[in-house]
């Protein structure tokens, strides 16, 4: 079964950048077999492995460009969408997938937590009220 996209990266990432390799962690492998075909058409397999994993001790200012400019490579990928759900699922705890940062990633999981409890806490939510 392939690795995901950015394990491959991650490697040449620690090879790239200076400092301990523990500082890098290991990306997750796809819990599940069907989460695998995706892989093969990630286009950040073919990109920059730095842009989607930090170095440690990164400055500011140059994460923000690193994560814009793998944004982009996430933008034109036929397989963002399915990234990101990956990410959302495993959760990812690092790094830039479907497109967002593990940030990104924490406050999307928690809208999703919050909403699951309010739709579970609302009084008589049938499927209107869910909609809503």
């Amino acid at each position: 079964m392939p690795h995901p996209p950015h394990q491959s990266l991650q490697v040449a990432a620690v090879q790239s950048f200076p400092g301990p390799a523990a500082a890098v962690p290991q990306p997750r492998v796809p819990a599940r077999a069907e989460d695998g075909p995706w892989h093969a058409e990630a286009v950040c397999r073919r990109d920059e492995a730095g842009l989607f994993f930090a170095p440690s001790k990164e400055p500011t200012a140059a994460r923000l460009s690193r994560e814009e400019a793998a944004k982009r490579v996430c933008a034109r990928c036929p397989v963002m969408v399915a990234c990101r759900e990956h990410a959302l699922l495993q959760p990812e705890p690092y790094g830039v997938w479907g497109g967002l940062t593990a940030a990104e990633r924490r406050v999307v999981l928690a809208r999703m937590r919050r909403r699951a409890a309010e739709l579970r806490q609302a009084p008589g939510a049938g499927p209107i009220a869910a909609a809503g």
